[in-house]
């Protein structure tokens, strides 16, 4: 009888499980048995581990084979499994040391060639193992860069299952020779979901991206725009077409500032799972930019699928900006889904496959039109939608969730002088990213030591006791609570925003102007504010 165990890691959203692997040889009928909650491309893994082992030069254990996946109660699925099955039988059969592969975690699906195929979801899984005490894995050589982000931990890239035999059993390393057809990697297919994309693409590098200055015009959109990225607040365009909202939009990601290290790895994380990391590109630095069409799903935005719930839009754009472009068009139970993770920063899915809790701390910016035909802003334009239809579409939009909006800017039609210009358009994207990073090192100085690193983190209630505005700043905020124009959760988003445009004006704390402009950007009502100090010119 002969036994052996290794580990690999089951995924559960974008949380991993470490599993135990064991092997049991047992005289008998040969027999392959795979037990543990295993799903269906679990369970085939037993033809493609015999085929593996057996082109790969070593013999195939004529017994009884139990293979058993720990803890049982927990769902597994997929085929990154493989690589650990093998390891194990071929433990148990004293092919290699059975303690040489104990401590080892290894991910990876096998071909029946014994080729080593590339899985999702690697640097999850590293993590995974990193944190219940592991420090060495093997993953196929496509994702060893992945897997190399996690520290503290031993990364071997394999490419085959027949250098995996030769490691471990300390014999001379067979080399592999790559494919050099120069067709594209067959074997890089399982990193990407075909039609998983949910409108989303990784931001382009601001060098190469859009640039700001091309939005002729906008000046109160513009500031509403800087304002959102200096302190991560939710901003609503409203407009007529072809004012310039998604030109806005899509500009947004190149403000923001690069990501901190562990907004990297939570980022890549998910575009992991989800088969959306591009090739060759391990480590995601830059806010990711989710743009989903006005007909996806609630599933499709916060999560879902067959079996464990798959990251959704919401998780898509974690540390990044969820454009939802023609907002009222977008079903109704959809938008109020956001409710939840746009208040919490992550959403939790219940599925009878089991709970799934996904990251989902995001910029939401949403475009609308005035009306259906969206010319009902504009003077002589013809709009003939009556008063009931207008109500309803500009309705779609509910009350609960337009709370939850810090900054709301309409967006007015480019004028013929604005459009014509020459040598008048606005600020570039670099420009305004340096005093955006600037903004936020201000915020993070004042929040050193608190659990939160934005403006829009912090709880009202620490606004109102422990950071204290300018005597007399909210008078004009306390008239607007006792008009009905403000709501409790309203006046704490003020806040918020004031604190951010006196971190881009550089000022130590926010007065009468700041509180003004912060309650003209979300009740839409002119002030007389002067604009911060990036827009006076």
């Amino acid at each position: 009888m002969g036994f052996a165990r290794t580990c690999s890691v089951a995924l559960v959203g974008v949380e991993g499980v470490v599993v135990e692997v064991q092997a049991d040889l047992e005289p008998g009928v040969a027999a392959f048995t795979l037990v543990g909650l295993p799903d269906k491309s679990l369970t085939e893994s037993r033809d493609r581990v015999r085929a593996a082992i057996v082109n790969s030069d070593a013999e195939w254990p004529q017994k009884k084979l139990t293979v058993g996946l720990s803890p049982a109660s927990v769902p597994k699925g997929g085929s990154g499994f493989d690589l650990a099955v093998a390891a194990a039988v071929l433990g148990a059969a004293e092919r290699v040391d059975p303690r040489t592969i104990a401590d080892l975690v290894l991910i990876g699906e096998l071909g029946l060639d014994g080729r080593v195929r590339p899985v999702r979801g690697v640097l999850p899984a590293v993590l995974a193992a990193a944190e219940a005490g592991y420090e060495q894995v093997v993953v196929p050589e496509q994702t060893a860069g992945e897997a190399a982000l996690v520290p503290g931990v031993s990364v071997l890239g394999v490419r085959t299952l027949r250098q995996l035999i030769a490691v471990l059993a300390d014999e001379p390393v067979p080399e592999e020779e790559p494919d050099r057809s120069g067709r594209p990697d067959a074997m890089l297919a399982g990193l990407t979901v075909p039609g998983a994309g949910v409108g989303t693409g990784l931001a382009p590098d601001p060098a190469d991206g859009p640039d700001l200055a091309d939005v002729a015009g906008q000046r109160a959109a513009r500031v509403a725009l800087e304002v959102a990225a200096a302190g991560g607040h939710h901003l609503l365009l409203s407009g007529p077409p072809g004012a310039g909202k998604t030109m806005l939009a899509e500009r947004l990601p190149g403000v923001l500032p690069p990501l901190t290290r562990q907004e990297a790895l939570e980022v890549t994380a998910v575009h992991s799972v989800a088969g959306l990391l591009p090739p060759g590109q391990p480590l995601v630095h830059r806010p990711p930019y989710c743009a989903p069409h006005h007909s996806a799903t609630m599933q499709s935005l916060v999560g879902g699928g067959n079996g464990l719930p798959r990251p959704g839009a919401v998780s898509l754009a974690h540390r990044g900006v969820l454009f939802m472009d023609e907002a009222p068009e977008f079903a109704g139970k959809a938008l109020d889904a956001l409710r939840q993770p746009l208040e919490s920063g992550h959403v939790v899915v219940a599925r009878s496959a089991g709970v799934v809790r996904l990251p989902a701390r995001f910029l939401m910016v949403l475009a609308a039109n005035p009306c259906p035909c969206g010319r009902h802003t504009l003077h002589g334009a013809g709009c003939e939608c009556p008063a009931s239809v207008i109500r309803r579409y500009q309705a779609r939009l509910s009350g609960p969730l337009l709370d939850r909006v810090d900054l709301r800017v309409e967006v007015e039609p480019v004028t013929r002088a604005d459009l014509l210009a020459q040598g008048g358009r606005g600020e570039t994207t670099g420009t305004v990213a340096a005093r955006v990073r600037e903004a936020r090192a201000r915020a993070a100085a004042r929040l050193d030591g608190t659990p939160w690193n934005v403006n829009c983190e912090v709880p009202g209630h620490e606004l109102r006791t422990r950071w204290q505005l300018a005597p007399g700043a909210l008078a004009a905020a306390e008239r607007d609570i006792e008009r009905g124009l403000l709501t409790a959760r309203g006046l704490d988003r003020v806040l918020r925003v004031a604190w951010t445009v006196a971190d881009l004006a550089g000022r130590d704390r926010p007065g009468p102007d700041e509180v003004h402009l912060a309650l003209e950007l979300r009740t839409g009502i002119a002030r007389g504010a002067p604009m911060p100090v990036g827009e006076r010119s």
